[in-house]
């Protein structure tokens, strides 16, 4: 059964500026062009592409936090999404009333969230002492530890996961994704974006390759991560210069002295 059709979606992006407002003036940017694709029940689609290719903006779409500016958007059954740890979570709240809030925010009854907080506290692997500390104490990791623990015990037909899971450490990365494979195998729908190749190619049926808001590749795991090779490297990633103490570095060569000067030891200039 198809769980997700996107036909033809477009999603605007205008800069803001530095108070937060939109600068209406500004030239339209898309963060998204043209983009259409499916999947069905028991899929699990990666996406892949360089930083700030649209990935995040295409799950955000298709999570409903965004509306598609043109085209159409179309999920069939529940969503559960894990892309931004700071998103239906508030620090002055202990870990385990934030296990509650994330999971009315995500569509569970009152009593749902009773009836399975032990199974989302074991799954965390985190103690009662732990979750019942404020969120503001915790790292990085062990909030990742709560939200993903809320995420795959909603009943949802469509799973949506970020980068987040990077965050977490590498025994527990292994739990979520042994989790979500269970979840393929009952009939969850998955949609996944990651840097980690390796992880893409073991557990995607089908890879999307996103680059400047296109989809540019859709295929089989081997064939994207090629694909998504040819583009070249990561233009977010500056280029390293010399490194200090290099030889080059040590030479003297390519430095700079002010116009008419003289230099002095250790590369200072006179007026």
């Amino acid at each position: 059964m198809e769980r997700i059709r996107l036909d033809g979606v477009w999603q605007e992006f205008r800069p803001r500026s530095a108070h937060g407002n939109r600068r209406h003036k500004s030239p339209v940017k898309w963060a998204l062009e043209d983009v259409s694709f499916s999947a069905h029940d028991g899929e699990t689609v990666g996406i892949i592409g360089h930083n700030g290719s649209g990935k995040t903006t295409l799950l955000r779409t298709l999570a409903g936090v965004l509306e598609p500016s043109r085209g159409e958007c179309r999920i069939d059954g529940r969503v559960s999404s894990l892309i931004d740890l700071t998103a239906g979570v508030n620090r002055d709240l202990t870990g385990r009333e934030n296990i509650m809030l994330g999971a009315v925010l995500l569509g569970m009854t009152r009593s749902e969230v009773r009836e399975r907080y032990t199974s989302i506290a074991t799954f965390s692997g985190l103690s009662d002492s732990v979750l019942n500390q404020p969120l503001s104490v915790y790292s990085s990791g062990m909030g990742l530890r709560i939200a993903f623990s809320v995420v795959v015990h909603v009943d949802a037909t469509v799973l949506l996961v970020d980068e987040v899971l990077a965050v977490g450490d590498e025994a527990f990365q292994q739990i979520c994704l042994d989790r979500v494979t269970r979840l393929r195998q009952e009939g969850c729908t998955v949609v996944m974006a990651s840097h980690d190749l390796d992880q893409i190619r073991v557990f995607c049926d089908r890879v999307l390759v996103v680059h400047q808001g296109r989809l540019v590749f859709e295929g089989c795991p081997d064939d994207a991560v090629t694909r998504y090779g040819a583009l070249g490297p990561d233009p977010s990633i500056p280029v390293a210069g010399p490194r200090p103490g290099s030889s080059r570095e040590r030479s003297g060569q390519d430095r700079p002295s002010a116009p008419g000067g003289d230099e002095l030891d250790g590369g200072a200039t006179l007026p």
